[in-house]
């Protein structure tokens, strides 16, 4: 694999911005990537305090994103970006991917990938069309227990899946006060956010990790999205059915206006042969329960056989990994991915373990349909894409 560091720019995440932060840190932990240029604000004045806090060439700090992809692209080969990462609010994640990647440049996207699911097949006909690659910060696929649970139902372990519950409960909206917060302004603003809060910001998430963790696929629901809170138009909390193509059943329970909760991610999957508990509050456990053996705990670095979850850790067994690791190894592999393609060799998502346009597709599909079939008075929708 080429040393060589990959060369990163950033749309957003200016100062005082939670996920900028976060995926600067993630970016810059093993090393393999370089932050070197930006538009990190719609004001110049505070794009150009970031870029000087970050120690980034004020001539590489742009006014806008496109005049970042404009100005790069002039750059000679070895001194212009790789790829950008963008971690603006919902609205502006598929003209920043859009005019990104018919500059030429590699995509790496907060999620959700697009304020809609239209702008996401019409984003998939972008890439189709280009040379560039396209990945979606999943941040929870990263967890090395969960690459861990993912392997072992693969190898058939658990046997044949029968149920899976997985439940995603926070407690940051649960006052009509909370709304102040910048952070929460933009999530309930239908503008911004699209037609969902709750369900778009963490039952995606939710959503994303069953699928990824189970290999099966959502080919139906039945949702009850609530706003809670008086006054609010989109989503706080939400109940979603599931059916998946395998014939089993699934329940899936996100929640902002669950009073007392951090970020309390549990996923739970049965088989008729195993079964397997995670969750995010003890990211380095696994929980594996038999019919009539005792429950194993399994431990992260400790006589792991998968080699995803291996490559996945930093430390020895003892020592916690957890959000900013996880969010750390979509970027690592992200980064590896983009030295296959220089390289001439396969890139493709799959090969690399990294989110891209098909888990961009199938999370606006979630939310569009979530949202759907609430209104609906059947029980049961049909999973439709496009």
């Amino acid at each position: 694999m080429n040393n060589a560091k990959i060369r990163m720019g950033m749309v957003g995440g200016a100062q005082g911005a939670f996920i900028g932060a976060i995926h600067r840190i993630a970016a810059r932990l093993d090393g393999l990537i370089e932050l070197v240029a930006g538009s990190f604000s719609s004001d110049p004045t505070r794009s150009q305090a970031t870029a000087a806090m970050l120690g980034i060439n004020p001539t590489r700090c742009y006014d806008s994103y496109q005049q970042m992809f404009s100005e790069e692209a002039k750059l000679p080969a070895d001194k212009r970006i790789d790829f950008v990462a963008i971690v603006t609010p919902n609205h502006l994640h598929f003209p920043i991917a859009k005019c990104a990647i018919e500059a030429g440049f590699h995509v790496l996207s907060d999620k959700p990938a697009t304020l809609n699911l239209e702008q996401a097949l019409l984003l998939e006909k972008t890439l189709q069309a280009s040379d560039c690659l396209y990945g979606l910060t999943h941040t929870y696929t990263g967890y090395p227990m969960i690459k861990e649970a993912r392997q072992r139902i693969t190898d058939g372990e658990l046997g044949a899946i029968r149920k899976i519950i997985v439940e995603y409960s926070q407690g940051w909206l649960a006052t009509s006060e909370d709304e102040n917060a910048k952070q929460a302004k933009w999530r309930l603003d239908a503008d911004k956010a699209g037609i969902s809060c709750c369900i778009a910001d963490i039952g995606v998430h939710a959503a994303n990790l069953a699928e990824y963790v189970s290999g099966l696929e959502i080919t139906a629901l039945c949702a009850d999205l609530n706003h809670v809170v008086a006054g609010r138009t989109l989503d706080d909390d939400g109940t979603v059915l599931l059916r998946f193509n395998n014939d089993s059943k699934g329940v899936l329970l996100a929640s902002q206006v669950a009073l007392g909760e951090e970020n309390n991610l549990n996923l739970r999957i049965y088989g008729d042969q195993a079964s397997l508990e995670w969750s995010q509050m003890e990211p380095n456990s696994l929980w594996l329960k038999s019919h009539n053996a005792p429950t194993t705990l399994l431990r992260a670095g400790v006589g792991l056989k998968s080699t995803a979850a291996q490559n996945s850790l930093r430390t020895p067994a003892g020592h916690p990994e957890g959000y900013l690791e996880a969010f750390a190894n979509i970027y690592v592999n992200f980064a590896k991915q983009i030295h296959a393609k220089k390289a001439g060799y396969s890139a493709s998502n799959s090969d690399f373990d990294v989110p891209g346009i098909k888990e961009a597709i199938r999370g606006m599909a979630f939310i569009e349909n979530a949202v759907a079939a609430s209104s609906k008075d059947t029980k049961w929708q049909p999973f439709k894409i496009g």
